[in-house]
């Protein structure tokens, strides 16, 4: 403690950057004073700290360092450069990492324009940064639409075009270049193509559309009525891309506007820019309180990092409180009514959207986790050797062997795929026979899957005992899937699950989540099945009441099923519309027959 004294005596009465230092010689905290002396000797000053953060962090201090500035603006931007490069353990933590996207200009004759996120200094123009990607292939795609450029890498100087060096290639013959690698466009009417776009990618999007309308009137005059077209449809599309873009008083530009939402220790900072009344870069940050710092100094660092990002020179910036301290030449405003009101209620929705959609990819990711858990928690308690991520589960239901039909449902990471159920109706069985249905409904479910060359379930769950869970056996080996597939039984007397070659069933806890999965499935299996055959019985009995009419055959009821569906609905139509389906006599037999019932 005397040596660190010693140091912060030392320290001069100037602006700058000081450095904690542990005993490992890392940078942990970074800070900025425009004292330097008065502001450090604070953090020695046992009156003057009373935060629990802040003493943990002094006790590790063995060593300060520091460096000048000339003004506390230039102290501010250095300690944003330092705390980005060095990320220190107790600085304020913004969660950034994205690298963002400009549009370049080419230095180069006839110059090309595309996206790049690597800025170099060869005497290329750069506009942005863009905080939207997609505001960027917005922007390109419609540079493309207005104008048309090259997208070639040809060093086409006037003597390698006049030597007729190069030849035109696709991008000219499907009209997307008018190729001035063969001289058919000139450099001074390509110029004036890259100067309108520096202007529209600039925001002076107004400006360009009155230029286009002189040279539109210019050519209607010279009764080019073509050319003149072309330019209109230009036009047309820069208008709309304005009209899409526009939001509030046009007069407005060249502002920034930074809101801010606190949730928890969390806190949120949107960026909007705003040109010629055009919401043009929207970007939000989190930052982390690592040592107290309050809600000024949070959004004095959000704004000094985010302009450095995005090159933002705007000499006016909206927020909601004022920032821990001032720039030269920059004017804050707080709004309280207009135009100016209605950006920073904008920003502030912005921030709070993008925290709501933080908050569900956590969630997203915790439902994901307890998932896997719960999948590894059923590979244990049934021995089994891969995560079961596909269940399906087969369910045998008839009454009294009336209407036999089985059912197949499949959950897809614990949760139901409903679009993979599937209901079967049993076809070489007769009676009531449930080992031999089941034995069917197997056979034929993954033999289709074989020869379709679908996915196959890492478990099957039979709904029954040992008798069922032998009788799926017998179809597995047919198809050479038994010792591909796991597949258990489980009864419904107490939930016993039964394996293959093993007489003696196992019992699960029944807290157990991998029984409550079991019996989500084996529930949903019975009440898909039960409706199926609910509804397979109803229309048999429709068929055999309406088959009982003399002078009806089983075609015209199977008709009448389709269309109608129930004996109450058939009742309430007239005789045109039973006619329409079944023909005029046949209508007539119905309808009587139904009057005397």
């Amino acid at each position: 403690m005397d040596h660190l004294k010693k140091i912060v005596s030392s320290l001069p009465k100037s602006p700058g950057v000081y450095q904690f230092i542990n005993r490992h010689g890392e940078i942990i905290y970074i800070g900025k004073a425009k004292d330097l002396r008065s502001r450090v000797s604070s953090y020695f000053n046992k009156n003057k700290y009373e935060s629990f953060k802040t003493k943990v962090l002094i006790k590790q201090v063995v060593d300060i360092k520091h460096i000048v500035v000339d003004s506390e603006t230039d102290a501010l931007f250095l300690e944003n450069n330092l705390i980005k490069k060095i990320q220190p353990k107790y600085n304020v933590l913004l969660k950034d990492d994205k690298t963002f996207p400009w549009i370049c200009v080419k230095n180069e004759n006839f110059p090309r324009i595309f996206s790049t996120r690597k800025m170099v200094r060869n005497g290329s123009t750069y506009f942005g940064p863009y905080t939207s990607a997609m505001m960027v292939k917005t922007l390109l795609g419609l540079i493309r639409q207005l104008y048309k450029l090259r997208t070639c890498k040809y060093n086409l100087t006037r003597d390698s075009i006049n030597r007729n060096r190069f030849k035109k290639c696709l991008e000219f013959h499907i009209g997307n270049c008018k190729a001035p690698c063969e001289n058919l466009q000139n450099e001074e009417d390509y110029n004036d193509s890259v100067q309108s776009i520096k202007e529209i990618l600039k925001g002076n999007i107004q400006e360009v559309i009155l230029h286009l309308k002189v040279v539109m009137k210019d050519f209607s005059d010279k009764y080019m009525f073509e050319e003149a077209e072309n330019i209109k449809q230009n036009i047309i599309l820069l208008e709309r891309y304005k009209s899409k873009s526009t939001i509030v008083n046009s007069k407005l530009s060249n502002i920034d506007i930074f809101s801010f939402v606190e949730r928890g220790s969390k806190y949120y900072v949107n960026f909007l820019k705003i040109v010629s009344g055009a919401v043009v870069q929207s970007h939000t940050v989190e930052l982390q309180n690592k040592l107290d710092e309050t809600k000024e100094e949070l959004l004095l660092f959000a704004i000094i990092d985010i302009r450095s990002k995005v090159n933002s020179n705007s000499k006016e910036i909206i927020v909601p409180f004022l920032p821990a301290d001032s720039f030269n030449g920059i004017k804050f405003v707080i709004p309280k009514t207009g135009d100016k009101k209605h950006l920073l209620e904008l920003s502030q929705r912005n921030a709070l959207q993008y925290y709501v959609q933080k908050q569900q990819l956590i969630e997203r990711k915790n439902y994901d986790a307890g998932k896997i858990a719960l999948l590894e928690k059923v590979k244990s308690d049934l021995y089994l050797k891969a995560l079961p991520e596909w269940i399906e589960c087969f369910d045998n239901s008839n009454i009294q062997g009336s209407n036999p039909v089985a059912s197949c449902v499949v959950f897809k990471n614990c949760k139901p795929a409903k679009n993979e159920y599937r209901h079967f109706n049993i076809k070489s069985v007769v009676g009531a026979n449930d080992f031999a249905s089941m034995e069917e409904i197997i056979y034929r479910r993954y033999r289709r899957r074989i020869d379709e060359k679908a996915e196959l379930p890492q478990l099957i769950i039979i709904d029954g005992g040992k008798g069922q869970l032998n009788a799926a056996i017998k179809s597995l080996k047919k198809l050479n899937l038994f010792e591909k597939i796991p597949v258990i039984g489980v009864a419904k007397r107490l939930e016993e699950l039964y394996f293959p070659n093993d007489p003696i069933p196992i019992y699960l806890d029944k807290n157990s989540s991998t029984l409550k999965l079991i019996q989500n499935l084996r529930n949903e299996a019975h009440r898909f099945g039960i409706s199926f055959h609910r509804n397979k019985r109803s229309s048999s009995m429709l068929r055999n009441s309406i088959e009982e009419i003399k002078g009806i055959g089983k075609s015209t009821a199977e008709k009448l099923i389709k269309e109608f569906g129930t004996i109450e609905i058939i009742k309430m139509k007239s005789k045109e519309e039973i006619a329409n389906i079944i023909g005029n006599s046949k209508a007539s037999i119905i309808i009587n027959a139904l009057k005397e019932d």
